[in-house]
């Protein structure tokens, strides 16, 4: 099992995990703080179909992929790899703009369902609020799994793996929410974990773009920028683990390495600036996500 898909596939299911842990906490526990218990079960219905409906997806994309053939299988996982990165993106800005008024946001909308609606409300909100973590996940999943196929033996295990034990401790770190343990920094937690994924998303990109030269489709930079695989050959050790987890190349194309650094750049520098925050009493506060 190729440990740098194992760290790629537990960050994602990790990252992920927690948002729709951390969704469902709140929703729990602002029940349980309003009196509301008997109404758990509706809760867990709407998380337990969000979760079936992103499992199915999930393994419908990857089996799309293993159906085609070449050149449409590199054309299909190139732009599966695309959409990953795409959908993460986005991600990772929305929660970083959004974490701080999440839970209020949650609990207004559990307050309309209760007092305006059907109480099986509930169970929409958990799956609306799940559902999109999950599709999320599966998408970018797919994407890693697509890219470690061609890296080494067992990297497409490795990154399920490592997605299952992510979302076992994703689940762990929701019950501990709920229970009312909050030792842990999770404006700091998703920073981390969001820098590490913007270098993962990078590298599906770039690996994407290779797919698309590998099969004639780009065909404008195509040279070999340098070679130190006598170095850190990306097929073996240490190579093979950046490889896997960031996209690594020891013999890059000059059209890969520009998208490459292109994405990398611009995206770390717009997601490490401060976070602006609303007016509060006339005066404007900043502060970082």
């Amino acid at each position: 099992m190729e440990l740098g898909a194992l760290i790629g596939g537990l960050l994602t299911g990790l990252r992920e995990g927690v948002e729709a842990a951390l969704i469902v906490s709140i929703i729990l526990a602002y029940l349980a703080k309003t009196g509301n218990r008997r109404h758990f079960g509706k809760i867990w219905w709407g998380t337990a179909a969000a979760v079936g409906i992103s499992l199915v997806i999930g393994v419908a994309l990857f089996v799309t992929v293993g159906g085609f053939e070449e050149p449409y299988e590199q054309l299909f996982e190139a732009g599966a790899m695309f959409l990953a990165a795409g959908v993460l993106t986005w991600m990772l800005f929305w929660m970083r703009r959004q974490a701080r008024t999440v839970k209020g946001q949650l609990q207004a909308a559990v307050d309309r369902v209760l007092t305006e609606g059907s109480a099986w409300g509930l169970a929409v909100l958990a799956f609306t609020a799940v559902i999109r973590e999950g599709v999320e996940t599966a998408l970018f999943l797919v994407g890693q799994v697509t890219a470690a196929a061609g890296n080494a033996p067992g990297g497409e295990l490795g990154v399920l793996v490592g997605a299952l034990v992510g979302l076992a401790m994703a689940v762990a770190i929701g019950w501990l929410i709920y229970a009312g343990a909050r030792r842990i920094n999770y404006g700091t937690f998703f920073r981390l974990t969001g820098l590490a994924l913007i270098f993962i998303a990078a590298g599906l990109l770039s690996h994407g773009v290779h797919e698309l030269i590998e099969v004639g489709w780009i065909t404008i930079g195509t040279q070999t920028v340098f070679d130190i695989s006598a170095i850190l050959p990306h097929d073996a050790g240490l190579g093979l683990f950046l490889r896997a987890l960031l996209g690594y190349t020891s013999t890059p194309e000059l059209t890969t390495l520009v998208v490459y650094l292109a994405y990398l750049v611009p995206v770390l520098w717009l997601y490490l600036r401060p976070v602006p925050v609303l007016q509060v009493g006339g005066e404007r506060a900043a502060t970082t996500a």
